[in-house]
Order: structure tokens, then C-alpha cells, then sequence
């Protein structure tokens, strides 16, 4: 078989590296030439450049990497020629050979990735977590044995491209507007969201947020067992937090010293439950994955205190959605907002009634100022944000990193961008 796989980021090479553990002559294209020097020093056939309809010839499968959009010319080109066109996902699903969790959703796939994996190799399963975390999916899918269960944390990007992806449990945590510079409009995002459902149904199980409309909406339909999910006030026949204890169904776990987390996280530790005993995990090894989770870096980390105002890193909140579920953790916030918008809308966060004040930075600063008027203060670094946001602070509040935007405007990566903002606050404790 001759495959082109388009783009040699993570996912690109991995595929590239299974084919030829397959057998299979594969060639790779990305527009730019660093990323292919790897590759071309592994023997590969590499490609940069502009795009060649000629690279086309004589394939058999053109294989995608999740950051090429639909109307990037390597997919067009590709989709008008008829040759048959996967994503990495796909690709690596049709070696594995064991059973596959996946879980989508616009915010709380990484949580929900790495604990349901935890829980089943805490109950002596062999889980792993691949995808937009860790492994690619390519990196193990031939490596695998039946006996393995692969958690696939899997975005919209990768789920565009999918045909016979078939996982034994789907979680759908959430669906509101992200990505609409690459998808072009939330109808097609949630399109691509809803793949996920392709070929699920019969005893396949799906865990959703019942309490999230976009995840209601998108799940309906489906012929599959549906086990919803609620961060509070659960109702009749739905799982989540009630009385100090994590229900999975009929099943307590207790939550000790983790009762107060956010309802965010509390939808993210029982959808993992759900989805890990489904595929056998044992509930004493839930309850202890549970008791001992903590969010990852980035995520509502307390980096600092000063004068009773405290100072939360929430970088990881990159859309609209992420930030206002952060915002609504906390009493009263000064928020630092702002980055690449996305073509997303961000009025919600100016507009949020907890909200006292917004420090606007990156290229979404000017659309955030005339959003907010006076309720917007503009920054051009990280370390002019917290002064501003320190001056519009009182004890009790929280200043807030939750950006609703991606990072790279001004940053290499959310994780950079969280680190400058506590940098920034530890410069002001020692000031």
C-alpha cells in the first residue's frame, strides 16, 4: 500500500512510522521543511513546500494530521481526487486490537483522558492514554494486545476524518463554540464532535453531561446506553456528586478530602468513572484515583496571595466556555483575558455578574475593550496584567488568569503563558 500522510507534526509521524512498521511505502508533505528533517534522515520520502496535486499520484490512502483544516489545499486536493482520506485516528485504530474508550468535548478531555487511564491500571487493567495526551495513537496501536484498553482523547480535528472508529465507551463532556476559525462554524465543529457517534449503539455506552445543553443535543438520537452525568443536584438515574460521596450509578465513592472541587471537575471524575468501570475497573480503585486527584498544571492553580487577594492560574482555559466555568468557581474575580480569539465571542466574559474588572492582553485586547468600555483595562505584557489587575483588586478577590483565547500570539504554548502570569505574581510578593 502507498499512503501520503499530510502534515508531520506529532500525529504525521507517528502515522508515518506505523505505516512503514506495516509494510507500507509512505511518503509525508508539510508545507514547511523543519518539521520533515526527521523524517528525511529516517529514509523517508518527505515533501515542503506548496502543494502538488502530483503527490497525489498512485495512492492508495492519504492519511491527515489533525491541524490540517478542511479547506487547507492538501485535503480539497485530496478529497476531489477520490482517493480515500483518514485521520491519524483512524489510521491507528484500524490496527488496534483492543478496546477503546474515547472521550471529546470542548473542555475537560485531558482530565478525563489521564484519570479514566489511571483508574483501570490501578485495577490491574492495561490502560493508555493517546491521542491529543501522551502517546499518539500511532505510536501504539500495533503495539497493543487485545487485552488492552487504549483511552483516546480525541478533538474535533482528529474526529473529522474517522469511518470504522468504533469506540466501546464515548464520553461527550461538553460542546459550545471553539475552533471556528478552523471549522468555519459551530455547526461544523459539533459535526465533527458528533463522529464520535458514528458507529456506536446495540451495548455500547456513551456518558455525557446532562447538565451541559451542547452534549444533550449532540448525544440524541444515539441507539446507545446512555449513562448521564451531573457536577451537582444529580437527578433520578443520573451519576455524580451527592452527600459527600461520587455516584456511579448505585455505586458510592467516597469523595473525602475532594467534596469541594468544582462541579467541573466532579462531572470529569465521574464521567472517568463510568467510563473505566464499564471495561472492568474495580471500584476501590476508582474511589482511590478520585480521592487523590488533583487538577493538572495550568488548571485553577492558586500561584499566589497577597493582601487576601488570591492569584489563580487558569491558562488552560483557552475558549470562551473553559473560561466562564472558571469565572463561576470563584466569588469576585479580576480577570485577565485575552489572546488569539478564534473567532470565538467573547462578550460572555466581560459580562460575567462576578466580574469586577477584565485586563485585556494580546491581539482579542482591542475587540475586549470594546466590549467592556471602562470595564476593560488594556496590558501589554503579562507583568503590566497583574499590576493592573492588582490595582483593581480587593481582599476577598480572586485575579484570574482564564484567557478564553489561545496563547500564541504572545506565548509558545498555554503552559508558557501560565508560568509568565506566575512569574509575574511572585515578582509582585517580593517586591
Amino acid at each position: 500500500m502507498r499512503l501520503l500522510v499530510l502534515g508531520a507534526g506529532v500525529s504525521g509521524k507517528a502515522a508515518a512510522r506505523l505505516a512503514r512498521r506495516l509494510g507500507y511505502e509512505a511518503a509525508i508533505y508539510d508545507h514547511r521543511p523543519g518539521p520533515t528533517a526527521d523524517l528525511r534522515d529516517e529514509g523517508f520520502e518527505v515533501h515542503s513546500g506548496d502543494f502538488s496535486g502530483r503527490l497525489l499520484r498512485r495512492r492508495d490512502l492519504v492519511v491527515a494530521s489533525p491541524g490540517l483544516p478542511d479547506t487547507s489545499q492538501p485535503v480539497t486536493d485530496t478529497l476531489a481526487s477520490g482517493i480515500p482520506l483518514v485521520g491519524e485516528l483512524e489510521f491507528a485504530y484500524r490496527v488496534f486490537r483492543g478496546t477503546t474508550i474515547a472521550v471529546t468535548g470542548t473542555n475537560g478531555k485531558t482530565t478525563v483522558t489521564a484519570v479514566a487511564a489511571e483508574m483501570l491500571q490501578a485495577s490491574g487493567i492495561r490502560g493508555l492514554a493517546v491521542g491529543n495526551i501522551g502517546h499518539a495513537f500511532s505510536d501504539v496501536a500495533d503495539r497493543l494486545g487485545p487485552d488492552a484498553v487504549a483511552v483516546v482523547e480525541a478533538s474535533s480535528f482528529q474526529l473529522r476524518f474517522v469511518d470504522t472508529f468504533h469506540p466501546k465507551v464515548a464520553v461527550v463532556l461538553n460542546v459550545a463554540p471553539d475552533h471556528l476559525d478552523w471549522h468555519g462554524s459551530f455547526e461544523a465543529y459539533a459535526a465533527a464532535k458528533r463522529n464520535i457517534l458514528t458507529n456506536i449503539g446495540g451495548d455500547d455506552l456513551v456518558v455525557y453531561d446532562a447538565g451541559d445543553p451542547g452534549a444533550t443535543a449532540l448525544v440524541a438520537g444515539t441507539t446507545a446506553r446512555l449513562a448521564p452525568v451531573r457536577g451537582a443536584s444529580r437527578l433520578a438515574g443520573e451519576s455524580g456528586p451527592e452527600g459527600g460521596k461520587l455516584w456511579l450509578g448505585d455505586i458510592p465513592i467516597d469523595l473525602d478530602g475532594n467534596a469541594s472541587l468544582d462541579r467541573s471537575f466532579l462531572v470529569d471524575l465521574t464521567a472517568a468513572g463510568l467510563a473505566a468501570q464499564e471495561l472492568g475497573a474495580d471500584p476501590d480503585a476508582i474511589g482511590a484515583v478520585v480521592r487523590t486527584f488533583r487538577p493538572g498544571p495550568h488548571r485553577r492553580t492558586v500561584v499566589g496571595e497577597r493582601g487576601g487577594v488570591v492569584f489563580v492560574d487558569d491558562s488552560k482555559a483557552t475558549n470562551p466556555h473553559a473560561a466562564l466555568a472558571s469565572i463561576a468557581a470563584f466569588d469576585s474575580v479580576v480577570l485577565i483575558a485575552g489572546g488569539l480569539a478564534k473567532g470565538l465571542d467573547l462578550a460572555p466574559l466581560v459580562e460575567a455578574d462576578n466580574v469586577s474588572h477584565v485586563v485585556a492582553i494580546g491581539t482579542a485586547a482591542a475587540d475586549l475593550v470594546a466590549i467592556g468600555g471602562d470595564r476593560v483595562s488594556r496590558a501589554g505584557d503579562m507583568q503590566r496584567a497583574v499590576e493592573i489587575a492588582v490595582s483593581h483588586a480587593r481582599p476577598g478577590t480572586t485575579v484570574l488568569l482564564a484567557p478564553g483565547c489561545a496563547s500564541f500570539d504572545m506565548f509558545a504554548s498555554y503552559a508558557a503563558r501560565g508560568e509568565a502570569f506566575a512569574a509575574a505574581v511572585a515578582g509582585l510578593e517580593t517586591a
